[in-house]
């Protein structure tokens, strides 16, 4: 749980076979279904609830150039979409940009924690990707390269920006943390950036073994 000011937070990202909660410091690790009633953080309403569920499928469409009846379209162009699958989209004005993604890969575990944790006024919060959270989050970091990333469900995600310039927003399938590292690395070759001098922040709870990994390469591994 998070106080900022006179409201009450709570941020909850979900996997497929578990859950982490921000605790406002750092994030838990990596909890089964079977802790959702029995969490005490869980067990509370909040002002406000973010729900981040991961979704490789997502894109991002200039302001300038997005009409909501298009979303589903727009991703269609990238990717391959199921006729029963639905699109929602969330507006970054930070960035002049739309963020359009599948609303239907989240699962039975993230649809089960949507239900269960309320806002103060028992309203639901919503479902959003793993993604826009880590846009958003690219203000706290104080360096000008900026390098954020998440793993979960066989995906890594990651972003890389210079001062207010966004370089890359993608995800990459890797079915093991080696390989999560390997499109890393790829990245940073690819932008010119040296992980020796380099922090990497990343949103997802790590293994000590995936940390003492990162720190063979990285100047620093810090965790949101």
């Amino acid at each position: 749980m998070q106080v900022t000011g006179s409201k009450t937070q709570v941020s909850i990202q979900v996997k497929s076979d578990g859950f982490a909660i921000n605790s406002g410091c750092a994030r838990s690790e990596w909890l089964g279904a079977d802790r959702i009633f029995t969490t005490p953080e869980l067990q509370k309403r909040y002002d406000e609830v973010a729900i981040s569920v991961f979704t490789p499928k997502f894109t991002l469409v200039p302001t300038n150039f997005f009409r909501a009846e298009d979303a589903r379209a727009m991703l269609a162009e990238t990717y391959t979409l199921a006729a029963e699958e639905s699109v929602g989209y969330a507006q970054l004005p930070q960035f002049g940009a739309v963020a359009i993604f599948s609303t239907s890969t989240s699962g039975s575990l993230a649809r089960m924690l949507h239900e269960s944790v309320r806002k103060t006024d028992g309203n639901k919060g919503l479902l959003i990707p793993e993604q826009y959270f880590m846009l958003t989050s690219l203000d706290k970091i104080s360096e000008y390269n900026k390098i954020v990333a998440s793993y979960a469900d066989g995906y890594i995600h990651l972003i890389v920006a210079q001062g207010k310039t966004l370089l890359l927003c993608n995800s990459f399938e890797a079915s093991d943390f080696t390989t999560a590292e390997y499109f890393i690395f790829m990245v940073l070759r690819k932008f010119q950036l040296n992980p020796e001098v380099s922090t990497i922040y990343f949103r997802t709870p790590l293994s000590a073994e995936e940390e003492e990994s990162l720190y063979s390469y990285f100047h620093s591994v810090e965790n949101f």
